[in-house]
């Protein structure tokens, strides 16, 4: 059940119009009241031919007009108006039953308190199966406004409590991190011009398409501007201080353009928001790190996600920061790929960043400095000229894929519901990206595939390293192509056995649908580069700060990014 509280109002008459008329496409049948502050005497139009809306408007806004009388200075916002509507599967609900939830309604948005009788006129009219409107006038009967601070917080807490009560379709709870719901008006007006998405809605995609381009906010402002309207609002010294964005074309009654600040278009849109995220500096950096940096931006990125751990369930306000920040930064990272992905696998990671989006937010603090890599990451994603190779996709996606199930895990276990489904939506898409980046790689590494001699001595090798998981690997139809990877990778001077404890290391395979293929994108990405020096690379190890999802146990430790010190191959029998 969703109750949305509009914007307060100054006509009551006209409301009242809207709500016994027909409606816009003659939706409206039967209007009447179902529930009010004193049904005794009540003129009720739907109902009473002799009652009209000017009567009824008249009794509702008697103490408006006591208190405009009184005080000289006149009310001019005390309209309120609050549609509850039902899930299209809930079953239908009697007038008695809707006038109940009503009264249930105005209780918790303090319109009026339980056994206060002095408290504001209101009436619930219902003109649809699935809908009443509750219509309020703002002045208490004793010429008080009513404290209706936070009043859309408790109404969802109600609506909560009535749909355990009825039977009805269980919605989550709200925690003011979702963006607005289109209005009637806005999505009627998008219809009318032909435009598949609201404004509001078409700029923030078109922002967050920009964020990963940026480094500042005034260069995000600039970059927009290619695109979108952009109105800085500036302080005498000309600094920044807000800003608002339109659409081309959208223009109101007037003919004039319509502007939207950033944070009404999303809450972590603001000016300040944005800020923290583009302009916080970089961490120190070990110098073995610098030297040991990918030379791609794919693989770049794929380091950067390597460094998050897989624990999902830590504590205190630290880690919960890192963790935001992590969160936040790989939706920009997501989102920086589908741009620059090839054409054939933009689809689906568009799809996962749209979804994504509303698990980048919650009420956690985000320490964003902690999100460098992975920001630094998408931007260099973004302004590269030139597309992945397909293993360097399929290594990228595969990241993006299980960093998104860590994101979903940490939120569940935070108790953000909303965020948890919209992070399980982009895994969902991510997982058919992931397959298909992966496809063609599969084809070339099935085509030459090991000797039946070289895969046993491999099989005795995942046996030995990963013999929880074995049976499935071994079973699973991509195994032909990890043992071609993993005989690569020993050509190069890597030991396999190592490579498979610290691939299942860096991603659990108990929840993977076919664990060869999560380990064949592991140890490509990891056996690329030569065999570096054990010693160099464990003081680098060392310099990194605790994981994004979780400072993770010694055993957990990131090591993906480079393999043990060189061997002689193995002698094949």
């Amino acid at each position: 059940m969703i109750a949305a509280i509009k914007p307060a109002g100054s006509n009551t008459r006209g409301l009242l119009a809207y709500l016994y008329g027909p409606g816009q496409h003659d939706e409206h049948l039967d209007p009447h009241l179902v529930a009010a502050f004193a049904m005794l005497g009540m003129p009720n139009p739907g109902r009473d031919e002799h009652a009209t809306l000017t009567e009824l408007g008249h009794h509702l806004d008697e103490p408006v007009r006591l208190r405009n009388s009184e005080f000289g200075k006149p009310v001019t916002d005390h309209v309120w108006h609050c549609p509850v509507r039902a899930a299209p599967e809930d079953r239908y609900l009697s007038d008695t039953e809707w006038g109940e939830i009503a009264q249930r309604i105005v209780q918790a948005a303090g319109i009026a308190p339980e056994g206060d009788d002095l408290a504001c006129r209101w009436i619930a009219v219902r003109h649809a199966d699935d809908h009443i409107h509750i219509l309020a006038t703002t002045v208490r009967e004793d010429g008080r406004r009513p404290k209706l601070h936070d009043s859309g917080i408790r109404v969802g807490d109600a609506c909560r409590e009535i749909e355990k009560d009825y039977g009805l379709r269980r919605l989550k709870k709200g925690d003011r991190t979702g963006t607005r719901r289109p209005t009637q008006a806005e999505m009627h007006k998008a219809e009318r011009l032909g435009w598949e998405q609201t404004s509001r809605q078409w700029l923030q995609d078109r922002i967050r398409a920009a964020i990963p381009h940026a480094t500042s906010a005034e260069e995000l402002l600039a970059y927009l501007e290619a695109d979108i309207l952009v109105k800085p609002r500036r302080g005498p010294s000309g600094d920044l201080l807000g800003y608002a964005v339109g659409r081309p074309g959208d223009l109101n009654k007037d003919g004039e353009q319509i502007y939207h600040p950033g944070g009404k278009i999303a809450p972590d849109l603001t000016l300040p928001k944005l800020k923290a995220r583009l302009e916080t500096s970089a961490p120190e950096e070990h110098p073995t790190a610098r030297r040991n940096r990918p030379t791609t931006p794919w693989h770049q990125a794929t380091e950067a996600l390597d460094t998050l751990g897989p624990e999902t369930t830590t504590t205190g306000a630290d880690e919960d920061a890192r963790t935001q920040a992590h969160i936040s930064a790989l939706g920009e990272l997501i989102e920086a790929t589908a741009q620059a992905a090839p054409a054939d696998h933009r689809a689906q990671l568009r799809s996962a960043s749209a979804a994504f989006a509303r698990a980048q937010r919650s009420q956690m603090r985000a320490e964003d400095r902690a999100a460098h890599a992975l920001r630094t990451a998408a931007r260099d994603i973004a302004h590269t000229a030139t597309g992945p190779d397909g293993s360097a996709l399929a290594a990228l996606t595969a990241a993006l894929l299980w960093a998104a199930i860590l994101a979903a895990r940490w939120h569940e276990a935070k108790g953000h519901a909303h965020q948890a489904d919209a992070a399980r939506q982009a895994v969902q898409h991510l997982q058919s990206a992931a397959d298909t980046a992966l496809a063609p790689t599969l084809t070339a590494l099935e085509a030459r595939r090991p000797g039946e001699g070289a895969r046993r001595t491999l099989a005795n090798d995942v046996r030995a390293a990963v013999p929880e998981h074995a049976e499935r690997i071994l079973t699973d139809p991509g195994w032909p192509a990890l043992a071609t990877v993993l005989a690569d990778a020993e050509a190069s001077g890597h030991k396999p056995h190592q490579l498979l404890k610290e691939a299942a290391a860096r991603r659990e395979l108990s929840t993977a649908r076919q664990p060869a293929r999560v380990l064949i994108t592991r140890i490509q990405h990891t056996s690329r580069n030569p065999v570096p020096n054990r010693r160099a690379e464990a003081a680098r190890l060392r310099s990194i700060s605790a994981s994004a999802f979780g400072a993770p146990s010694p055993s957990d430790q990131p090591r993906t990014t480079a393999a043990p010190t060189s061997q002689p191959s193995r002698h094949r029998r």
